[in-house]
């Protein structure tokens, strides 16, 4: 069974895929190619359930607090830091969402809002998970014990399960291969 750091490495590895396949559609979008609602709405709902509900939620419910046991201050350090990226990047989120209908229907603020919006969170989310893998996560595996990795990875498996059904990440994992088969293709990782 993989450590608990490693499984929170390979869910970043899925979320910067999907990073990809988005800022290959915000490039189509800036280049005046129009990209239907649905999609641009799968790609918040992606993010809202599996970057920040199911992922960021074993961190902030499961590995930061037993870091802050273990001694990681959460205030002034790097727990919050990457809690306080974690609210950034759900008003990235939101403001994705909210300009989704106008960017679709072709209207100049929506599109600039929507792109504004993405261009924000990718650039966030890269530079987010570089810090957790080559920082947070390096100083959890100096604290944490074999143990307590294991321990933390069935927990992770638990939380993975009450937040996403089955159905839920069946769909996730179809709309990301259609989008990488879409928009990643070409991308520049």
């Amino acid at each position: 069974m993989a450590s608990a750091t490693q499984i929170l490495r390979d869910e970043h590895e899925t979320i910067l895929e999907m990073i990809a396949s988005l800022e290959a559609v915000v490039r189509r979008i800036e280049a005046g190619a129009s990209v239907e609602a649905e999609t641009l709405g799968g790609f918040a709902k992606f993010f809202v359930l599996y970057a920040d509900r199911s992922h960021h939620g074993k961190e902030e419910d499961l590995l930061f607090p037993l870091m802050e046991r273990k001694g990681v201050p959460r205030h002034g350090g790097p727990l919050g830091c990457m809690l306080n990226e974690h609210d950034e990047g759900r008003a990235f989120i939101q403001a994705m969402k909210q300009n989704a209908p106008g960017c679709a229907n072709g209207d100049t603020a929506g599109r600039r809002a929507w792109v504004a919006a993405a261009r924000g969170y990718a650039h966030l989310l890269r530079n987010h998970i570089w810090k957790e893998n080559e920082i947070l996560f390096q100083i959890a595996e100096r604290l944490l014990t074999e143990a307590e990795q294991a321990e933390l990875a069935k927990e992770f498996d638990k939380v993975q399960c009450e937040k996403l059904d089955g159905e839920t990440q069946s769909k996730l994992r179809q709309f990301k291969l259609k989008m990488e088969k879409e928009y990643a293709a070409a991308a520049p990782r």
